[in-house]
């Protein structure tokens, strides 16, 4: 397993997380054995907007012996008094939601306490002035909650949550079909998704990435906007390649479906590369690096995807993307303008350019 850290204190997590959104289809105790396997792979991040009660009490079973080598991100706003999956932002059902949520994962304190789901201004609105955010600071006061998150489809409403200055971790759907503007949960231009993914790298705010395959649909030339499937592997190295991204959280039905996903760990470079996205995204979207390193290898060495990736994250503000930029062997001021990376890039991108103009910014 590799691992990533958590920017403000340091928490070393595994880039592989696991969504709760399936794994209902299981036992209890095939859920049980799933997860036990998981903690046995390396992976310590456990997402718990689950579709159903049902995981809850396999989970705190499963993880009981090991919670303090385990993280969970709990959403005060997910509900599941009815049996199934609800979505309150009533203070008081907040309230007895997380109590039993505690309960059931056998205990007393939250890793991540996440604002649950807020996609429109509205409901942010609301649970300001309903006392949801109060709570959760006076959990995190009382160290109950260790950190605090948001969940959101909507770069414009994270955004502003972002402007309140208490989030470590912001849960995103992030994935090609998203920020190239298809889908039910493509809010923002390519540009804007970029720049939420940039500021929250340069202000310290992780990222760990649900709906990373749409649901499914980016898996099946059938169903996906690009008539075209991509592979798991694809889709969580595009998401892990993005800034600010800590991890990835596949949902699983079973331990085969875990076993599977694991094997990202091993796959081949050819595996996850996913610039046949270049192919077939749109107009608007071509001229923009995502840092594939499609464009490698350069004939004198530069890491062009990460160098353009210090260059973006130092003009949203990351204070540390200079120095970060220093420390390369190889930089922009290095290129000889050989033209390789152009013909190579399948995003049209002029690196060629790009270099004159980060090296001038950089000096």
């Amino acid at each position: 397993m590799e691992y990533r850290l958590l920017p403000h204190s340091g928490e070393k997590i595994s880039i592989l997380g696991l969504g709760t959104s399936s794994i209902q289809e299981s036992s209890e105790k095939q859920i049980e054995e799933a997860i036990s396997y998981a903690v046995d792979n390396g992976i310590n991040y456990f997402d718990m907007a689950s579709a159903e009660a049902k995981p809850f009490a396999a989970y705190g079973r499963a993880l009981a012996s090991c919670r303090n080598k385990v993280y969970f991100q709990i959403h005060f706003g997910a509900n599941y008094e009815s049996g199934t999956y609800g979505w309150t932002t009533d203070l008081d059902t907040i309230k007895k939601s997380v109590d039993w949520q505690l309960k059931m994962l056998k205990t007393d304190y939250i890793d991540f306490g996440f604002i649950h789901c807020i996609d429109e201004t509205e409901d942010l609105n609301e649970i300001s002035k309903n006392g949801v955010i109060d709570y959760i600071n006076s959990l995190k006061e009382q160290g109950v909650v260790h950190h605090i998150g948001f969940s959101s489809h909507t770069p414009s409403v994270a955004n502003k949550i972002l402007n309140m200055g208490i989030i470590d971790m912001m849960m995103f759907s992030i994935n090609p079909g998203y920020d190239y503007s298809h889908g039910e949960f493509a809010n923002g231009s390519v540009d804007e998704r970029m720049e939420l993914y940039r500021r929250c790298e340069s202000e310290g705010v992780g990222i760990s990435v649900m709906k990373a395959f749409s649901g499914g649909q980016l898996l099946s030339e059938k169903t996906s906007p690009f008539k075209q499937a991509l592979t798991e592997y694809q889709c969580i190295q595009y998401a892990l390649d993005k800034p600010g991204v800590i991890t990835v959280l596949p949902g699983i039905r079973n331990k085969k479906d875990l076993e599977r996903i694991l094997g990202f760990l091993t796959a081949s470079e050819e595996e996850k590369d996913y610039s046949i996205l270049g192919t077939f995204t749109p107009a608007d979207a071509r001229g923009t690096c995502v840092y594939c390193n499609h464009c490698k290898p350069c004939p004198v060495g530069i890491d062009i995807g990460l160098v353009n990736k210090y260059y973006d994250l130092a003009m949203a503000g990351d204070q540390l993307a200079k120095s970060h930029y220093s420390s390369l062997a190889k930089n922009a001021s290095d290129c000889i303008q050989r033209g390789h990376c152009n013909k190579r890039c399948p995003f049209d991108v002029n690196q060629m350019d790009r270099m004159k103009l980060i090296k001038e910014y950089f000096g």
